[in-house]
């Protein structure tokens, strides 16, 4: 079964009788192959959370844009636990952001800057060794020179290795096109709002909605540009960076002088992230079974494993 394909009930009881065999015979090797996947489908919501694919039209030479949006679900489902609890405290944290925040933390117009800052404040005091980075790159050849500023969180492991992970609060907003057929738009809409993850994964994102605009322009008979290919985008994430842990000290006269309306674009961005966050929070509580119903299930399916042994 694919990632992102998600089985009924009734589809996941075909998969056992599967395995139990058409003449109700039963094998020790079937049974632990069983048991397995119906433990892997109670807990990532599908039999391989982890095998996803790249489709294309071959007789079109259009990318199968449905396929694509299933890649993007086993992205999400193919995060480990420190992925998935750091997103939970960024997701928390952003919520907590206030308008007084962003000017405390950066005076003055910034782009945004401001809410990456905030996050980062509350990040460290969490606990966190997060950090504001901004990256430039040189253009070279077909790839366009430019400048990001995203946030990392370092997680020592122990003394001797640690693992970078790239936070981006504004994720989606990198794939938005002009023009896009609604097959984009839906696989827009399915990226988190809030990337968290490494590098590696997120080049797998970048790889799919590359695909994905690609066959969404040439649909619309509109040309790639060049800030659209996969080399632009890892350059705004893997070009050489330097790590900030605050703005660049002001003066205090200068932070009580700024107006409050120089932060007021950045505080419209922030509620529509916040918005954003809360109704993706929303749909994950609705899909996740609660624990209670969970221990069931598992007690149901373990005493049909056993009642197909028996026969």
């Amino acid at each position: 079964m694919d990632c992102g394909v998600y089985a009924t009930r009734g589809e996941l009881l075909s998969i056992i009788r599967m395995a139990a065999g058409g003449d109700g015979g039963y094998s020790h090797e079937s049974e632990h192959d069983l048991a397995v996947m119906v433990s892997d489908f109670l807990e990532n919501g599908s039999g391989d959370s982890h095998r996803c694919h790249n489709s294309s039209d071959s007789d079109s030479g259009f990318s199968d844009l449905p396929s694509l949006a299933d890649n993007i679900k086993c992205y999400k489902l193919s995060m480990d636990q420190y992925e998935r609890d750091l997103l939970s405290v960024v997701d928390s944290l952003m919520q907590s952001i206030s308008e007084i925040d962003l000017h405390l933390v950066k005076p003055g117009p910034c782009n945004a800057s401001c809410i990456r800052y905030s996050l980062v404040k509350l990040l460290r005091l969490s606990g966190y060794d997060a950090a504001v980075c901004s990256s430039k790159w040189q253009g070279s050849g077909k790839v366009p020179g430019g400048d990001h500023e995203y946030i990392d969180v370092v997680n020592h492991n122990d003394a001797r290795s640690s693992e970078r992970l790239i936070i981006d609060i504004d994720f989606r907003s990198h794939f938005e096109i002009a023009r896009a057929v609604d097959s984009y738009d839906r696989i827009l809409n399915t990226l988190p709002v809030v990337y968290v993850g490494s590098l590696s994964k997120l080049k797998q994102y970048l790889q799919v909605m590359v695909e994905a605009a690609r066959s969404s322009l040439k649909q619309n008979s509109m040309p790639f540009p060049p800030w659209r290919s996969l080399a632009y985008l890892q350059a705004k994430w893997q070009s050489p960076y330097q790590r900030h842990y605050c703005p660049i000290e002001e003066k205090v006269e200068k932070l009580r002088a700024t107006a409050r309306s120089d932060h007021r674009q950045c505080y419209g961005h922030l509620k529509r992230l916040q918005a954003s966050i809360q109704s993706e929070m929303e749909v994950q509580r609705l899909l996740k079974p609660r624990n209670s119903d969970k221990s069931r299930i598992l007690k149901l399916d373990r005493r049909r494993l056993i009642s197909y042994k028996t026969l």
